[in-house]
């Protein structure tokens, strides 16, 4: 988000809620009066009736869709935009998850918006059942702010890549078995950019874990030989918009990903090898394992230029404006 903002050449007023990593209680419970002025602002906020309002995916973890109406409401013009399939996130995980659940308050604010923005096809058709005015606009990545890979060298032993989110980091269970049957013939390594706490039971063993951090996470992955993006076959997940999968074509790093929703196409148009099954994985990771320095050249720098042409902030930044009824900028 704070991508777009940055290009919009508009003064803009943001204001976030605390900033955390999420919103565990153990988290906020630490932070309760940082939680009071938070929710106090929101009031504010809506006090002042402002002539554009846009709210991404949600204005509290603790509210239960009140906030969220209140908000979008509020505004002469208020757009709604989300790019997880928070409509089917009912709760599952932590106390604040189950008493104020994502599904409940995106529902709210689709149908008390006056525009949706949706990051893919799968969450703009769910939102037209409760909103008739929804417009796509998918993830995008400043592919500038990557750091390309220089050498296309596997390195000893192959470095296997992921980045992403505690609560993701789970997906790589998908794929256990596969990574372990490449681990053993290869004597690949998994680098995992996120969180240093170990989770992930005997895969550990072959895991190096660097913090993500906003500078990190663009240079950590020129560093990897093969990105990995797997997804469970759930709703949740069908909604996913393939961010994960830009940011690896972003810095031109091979990748095999599952072909659930978005990332089915994104992989065709990328030239990447799909995977499902345990079999499929091990195939395609020791496929490109298996290629020629120059042939994993040819698709990570063509993998780069598809997502600098087609998937850049700057590329859909028209859209957004429009999106946002905003002027275009003077060129």
């Amino acid at each position: 988000m704070y991508e777009w903002l940055d290009r919009l050449g508009t003064e803009v007023t943001v204001g976030g809620y605390l900033s955390l990593p999420d919103a565990s209680v153990s988290r906020l419970a630490r932070r309760p009066m940082s939680v009071l002025r938070a929710e106090l602002r929101l009031g504010a906020l809506a006090s002042t009736r402002p002539r554009r309002l846009l709210l991404h995916r949600e204005a509290s973890p603790l509210s239960r869709g009140w906030w969220e109406r209140r908000l979008l409401k509020s505004a002469e013009f208020a757009v709604y935009d989300f790019d997880d399939a928070l409509q089917w996130d009912r709760g599952e995980g932590g106390l604040v998850r189950r008493l104020a659940p994502k599904a409940g308050k995106a529902l709210v604010a689709v149908r008390h918006a006056d525009r949706v923005i949706a990051g893919n096809a799968v969450l703009a058709d769910w939102a037209c059942r409760y909103q008739r005015d929804v417009v796509v606009i998918p993830s995008c990545v400043a592919v500038e702010d990557y750091r390309p890979k220089a050498s296309y060298e596997l390195r000893d032993p192959p470095r296997l890549g992921w980045i992403g989110s505690r609560h993701n980091e789970a997906y790589l269970l998908e794929i256990a078995d596969a990574l372990t049957e490449v681990h053993r013939r290869t004597g690949a390594r998994l680098t995992l950019v996120g969180t240093t706490v170990p989770s992930l039971g005997g895969l550990e063993s072959f895991i190096d874990r660097v913090a993500w951090s906003p500078a990190g996470q663009r240079t950590a992955l020129a560093e990897m030989d093969i990105g990995l993006m797997p997804l469970p076959a759930t709703a949740y997940a069908l909604g996913k918009c393939g961010y994960k999968l830009l940011q690896y074509a972003a810095a031109g790093l091979p990748a095999v990903a599952s072909p659930l929703g978005v990332n089915a196409g994104l992989l065709d148009e990328l030239g990447m090898p799909a995977a499902w099954t345990r079999d499929e994985w091990i195939s395609a990771i020791l496929g490109l394992i298996g290629q020629s320095a120059a042939a994993r050249e040819r698709l990570g720098r063509t993998a780069r230029e598809v997502t600098a042409r087609a998937y850049s902030y700057d590329e859909w930044l028209p859209r957004w404006r429009a999106a946002l009824e905003l002027e275009a900028v003077p060129s």
